[in-house]
């Protein structure tokens, strides 16, 4: 075991340099951004910086520069590219710093020893992300007993069905992620047309699709979930119902069409296959289970797996029709680094 540094970690941990990136679009979320600044701040292991990359919000900006001003440390920067999660993320990567890129997202918590969770996976020179276990904060003090755990992907969370402890995965969640800057070198950075545009429909799969294409770029990749890097994300009220939860299935077929068209169906439905065969079906089958013992909510989380299963697949079919028409677009683009630490690019 290795001698503890300064930062309370190992000391493979402390040579690692963290920078992370929070994108953020709306003043709605104000308080939300603050915390999750602040539980940067608090990490055991010190991140180099933390760049606040706001999605064409000129309010927003205005006000996250002014109140961060003074901050050492912390940097407000404007998406430099088009509007959308993607973008954003590529314009923190562009000017960042820090050997390692760490995402958290506008409305969640990390732990205190996030960073240092993360940075222990770095000790192996082949490994190019580590991802962490996202766990909800529901608004109503408490899940919705219809709200199966097999879709809590649909909040951005972790969900029943992924692998325990440190183990190798497909891809990681880009709410709470962290990537090798090499890694951007290797593959380009996260797609646009791809993912979360503002309040737009709540579209997914850009980190899905850059892993993939990470792999392909260097298959000698390692890419890790630790559960032990954990964030705390806010499930608003508005996420907790049966409306939103039938949307972002939809929507979230038709980011796998995309994902499949520009890495394939092989890679792309890859992980998709095994949970929509055996997580999904066991979770049906604990519901029903429920249900004849009259505990709550059995026959509900049953219906909503049917249901969420129907509707991503009937967005993966238009997402594939409207791919096969030219009617779906994404780039990928280069991260341009500006020697002068000034912020910088993704073009």
């Amino acid at each position: 075991m290795s001698a503890p540094d300064h930062h309370g970690g190992s000391t493979m941990a402390g040579l690692v340099d963290f920078s992370v990136v929070i994108c953020a679009y709306t003043e709605d979320r104000w308080e939300d951004i603050l915390a999750a600044v602040a539980s940067v701040r608090a990490q055991s292991l010190t991140a180099l910086e933390t760049l606040l990359v706001v999605d064409h919000n000129a309010s927003l900006l205005d006000r996250l520069a002014k109140e961060y001003k003074e901050t050492e440390g912390v940097r407000v920067l404007a998406n430099a590219g088009p509007r959308g999660l993607s973008a954003g993320r590529n314009t923190g990567i562009a000017a960042s710093s820090g050997e390692i890129i760490a995402f958290l997202d506008d409305d969640a918590v990390a732990e205190r020893d996030w960073l240092h969770h993360f940075a222990e996976g770095y000790a192996d020179p082949k490994v190019f992300a580590v991802g962490g276990r996202t766990m909800p904060i529901w608004e109503s003090r408490r899940r919705p007993a219809w709200f199966p755990e097999e879709f809590d992907w649909v909040v951005g969370c972790t969900y029943k069905g992924l692998p325990e402890g440190r183990v190798r995965v497909r891809n990681v969640l880009g709410g709470n992620a962290s990537f090798r800057r090499t890694a951007f070198e290797a593959a380009g950075g996260f797609a646009t047309g791809i993912g979360r545009d503002g309040d737009k429909r709540p579209l997914g799969g850009e980190e899905t699709e850059l892993c993939i294409r990470l792999t392909r770029a260097r298959p000698d990749a390692i890419l890790l979930i630790d559960d032990r890097a954990v964030i705390h994300h806010r499930v608003p009220a508005a996420r907790e119902r049966f409306h939103y939860f039938r949307t972002r299935t939809y929507a979230e077929g038709l980011s796998k069409a995309l994902v499949a068209r520009s890495v394939g169906t092989q890679k792309g439905l890859e992980s998709e296959r095994r949970y929509a065969t055996r997580v999904l079906p066991a979770g049906v089958g604990r519901g029903l289970r429920d249900a004849l013992l009259a505990r709550p909510g059995g026959a509900g989380r049953a219906g909503a797996i049917v249901a969420g299963v129907a509707t991503a697949a009937g967005g993966y079919v238009l997402g594939s029709v409207r791919a096969r028409r030219g009617g779906a677009t994404f780039s990928v683009v280069e991260i341009e680094k500006d020697v002068d630490g000034e912020e910088r690019s993704a073009a």
